[in-house]
């Protein structure tokens, strides 16, 4: 629970409870010290409340997240495997296919790895 919480609903009690004595004494001064008293308090809890559920909604997700991830390091193996698995009866399925993909990226490879770099803008005057 957040502090401004506490103290908010402390706030809203004590201008209740001026607003009270104002009403019975007739004083209207003391009834909206009172009023403005509570309406302060009652903005204060409000704030409080948005803090702490922001508060566990960000726990929440940094809860699920961690979670997650460790699930997903705990199995990668298996994932790797699973995925070994699928890549394998691709290529038992499709060999000429894998032939031909597995030929266009060491293509590429090539052409980028022996492309001459670009000529320099700058120019140094010594």
């Amino acid at each position: 629970m957040d502090k401004d919480r506490i103290f908010g609903t402390a706030k809203e009690f004590a201008g209740k409870a001026e607003g009270a004595v104002g009403d019975a004494t007739g004083d209207a001064q003391t009834q909206a010290s009172g009023r403005a008293r509570e309406a302060a308090g009652a903005v204060q809890d409000l704030y409080g409340q948005a803090k702490d559920a922001a508060r566990d909604a960000a726990d929440t997700a940094v809860n699920y997240a961690k979670d997650t991830f460790k699930d997903a390091y705990e199995n990668r193996g298996e994932t790797i495997r699973d995925g070994q698995k699928a890549m394998a009866r691709s290529v038992q399925d499709n060999p000429l296919g894998a032939l031909l993909i597995a030929g266009g990226i060491g293509f590429a490879l090539a052409l980028l790895m022996t492309r001459r770099p670009p000529p320099s803008r700058w120019r140094y005057y010594g």
